[in-house]
């Protein structure tokens, strides 16, 4: 299984700004449609690389978290078990 990243979805805005402040000052009136554009080319690509937005990656690492306090929990119930008389 490939390995997932994070990716933050202010950097698509970042970069879709980047690009749209480069084009030239006559095609600014386009401005809204291109950065549309530019924010679905750059969403689609980076959801084909496998990565998750930040809210998913804390929601996950939450999840984790929890689980790796009850397995814990778990092994020492099972100590306490297996040293009772």
């Amino acid at each position: 299984m490939p390995e997932t990243q994070m990716i933050d979805l202010r950097k698509i805005d970042e970069i879709v700004t980047r690009l749209s402040d480069a084009m030239p000052p006559g095609a600014r009136r386009i401005q809204e449609d291109v950065e549309t554009r530019f924010r679905a080319v750059l969403t689609s690509a980076f959801e084909k690389m496998n990565l998750v937005t930040r809210e998913e990656f804390d929601i996950q690492s939450s999840v984790l978290e929890r689980t790796r306090l009850k397995l814990e929990a778990l092994e020492q119930k099972l100590r306490e078990l297996e040293q009772a008389p």
